[in-house]
């Protein structure tokens, strides 16, 4: 019996870096080569979204003459004192040549100090400088008509870059969205949300735009000056793309539509009857008798009677008894109520007698009447009982008596000397604060031991 052995079969594609290194280009010449079109690349199939090389293609490449040198001077690109060096012209006709769009710039990018640098394949300049057409260019006066252009400011470097971007990205696009993503890379977000009214595929959409050719921090100065070298400005461009992004979105729509979040619905509930619950008693408070017309509602000045004794509630019975309605006796008035404050016993009273109405008058300058009433209300006799906490405080409102306006005797003009009169001392009031701080109870202090 013979045995036979299968060795791993190898995998007909190979990753962009692998064939950047199997060719011999840098990976940022084997990307413009695959731009270009002069690299083949198929998508992947694994799923990750990216491109990869076929080994027949690798081989392919490798078959033409000179090889790899030849592969590497197609791609290969130049700024502009390079490009006007090997077009034998001074770097200003160069520069001039390119704003008036007729050396079209194939690479971007930002140096260090954040100045736009353009890059130019060397191939299309051999071209351009080979063609008869173009010799009056090169040398001799510039024609008036693009002497107008300039001065007018025409600059088509980014415009014609743009142009060429969106060339490489929809040819290396097989989705329908990815070719709409393509063509809304280029313009501001304003027109695409004008163009695509669906948010859902607006979002769709942004899946499949291509990064900007900056490389600095989203918001820097850098990533800013990229987007706006990246976005149309002139009408007519942007009037191109809105129509090409229009078509895209309504090719894509009818082939895949874009994804929607699953509408949730909830099941429909029946509804149940049920019984209405009975309303609750209210308890309502009998309305007193209204004032009649034609009586006038005058308050009585005979004090008023005990009031009226709340009727006594049923006693309780027993189980399945019914309760008597006739009236309950009415309770028995206190034998013994509290003695009225009027028949206390007088208290003494510790106010001197040398306080009369007129020291009082001297003293506190206030009117006759108010100091009588003072007086009187001092020596009133009191309780000798000790007293609630409250009754300080009634005690002490018996002193509130509304002040009179003071009238003040008429005083004679005094003669004025070499000196002015010095103004009267405003009345002292120490002498009735001193009598209301010694009216006051204290407290007893403990005897010491």
């Amino acid at each position: 019996m013979s045995a036979s052995t299968f060795g791993p079969t190898r995998p007909s594609t190979c990753t962009p870096s692998r064939a950047a290194r199997e060719l011999g280009l840098k990976r940022v010449e084997f990307d413009l080569a695959v731009q270009l079109g002069r690299i083949r690349t198929v998508p992947d199939e694994g799923g990750g979204g990216g491109r990869r090389v076929e080994h027949a293609e690798i081989e392919r490449l490798r078959a033409q003459d000179g090889f790899p040198e030849s592969l590497r001077e197609r791609v290969r690109v130049v700024g502009t004192a390079e490009g006007a060096a090997l077009m034998e012209i001074p770097a200003g006709r160069f520069t001039r040549l390119a704003r008036l769009g007729l050396l079209v710039p194939v690479k971007v990018y930002l140096n260090r100090y954040r100045a736009v640098v353009w890059l130019y394949l060397v191939e299309e300049l051999r071209q351009f400088t080979a063609s008869p057409e173009h010799a009056h260019l090169l040398k001799g006066r510039t024609p008036e008509t693009l002497r107008g252009q300039l001065a007018a400011g025409v600059d088509l470097r980014a415009r014609n870059w743009r142009a060429r971007q969106v060339g490489f990205q929809l040819r290396q696009a097989e989705d329908p969205w990815a070719r709409a993503g393509a063509v809304a890379a280029f313009l501001a977000p304003i027109e695409v949300a004008d163009v695509v009214k669906d948010p859902y595929e607006r979002t769709h959409l942004n899946r499949f735009r291509p990064v900007s050719p900056g490389t600095g921090v989203s918001g820097s100065p850098s990533a800013q000056l990229a987007e706006r070298i990246m976005t149309a400005q002139d009408a007519d461009e942007v009037g191109w793309l809105r129509s090409e992004l229009a078509r895209s979105v309504e090719e894509a729509r009818d082939i895949s539509p874009a994804p929607r979040p699953a509408a949730h619905r909830l099941p429909a509930m029946r509804a149940v009857a049920r019984p209405i619950p009975p309303m609750a008693r209210t308890v309502t408070r009998p309305t007193e008798e209204a004032t009649r017309p034609w009586e006038p509602a005058t308050r009585s000045l005979e004090p008023a009677g005990p009031p009226p004794q709340p009727a006594a509630r049923f006693p309780r019975s027993a189980r399945g008894a019914t309760p008597s309605r006739e009236p309950a006796a009415p309770l028995p008035e206190p034998a013994a109520r509290r003695p009225e404050r009027a028949t206390r016993p007088p208290e003494p009273t510790g106010c001197p007698a040398e306080l009369g109405p007129r020291v009082l008058h001297m003293r506190t300058r206030l009117p006759e009447s108010v100091a009588t009433q003072l007086v009187k209300a001092a020596t009133a006799p009191t309780d000798p009982a000790v007293r609630h906490p409250e009754s300080r405080v009634r005690s002490r409102q018996l002193y509130v008596v509304p002040r009179e306006p003071a009238v003040r005797p008429a005083v004679p003009p005094v003669p004025r000397d070499h000196e002015p009169a010095q103004p009267a001392p405003p009345p002292s009031s120490r002498g009735l604060r001193a009598w209301l701080r010694r009216r006051s109870a204290r407290p007893a202090r403990p005897a010491r031991v």
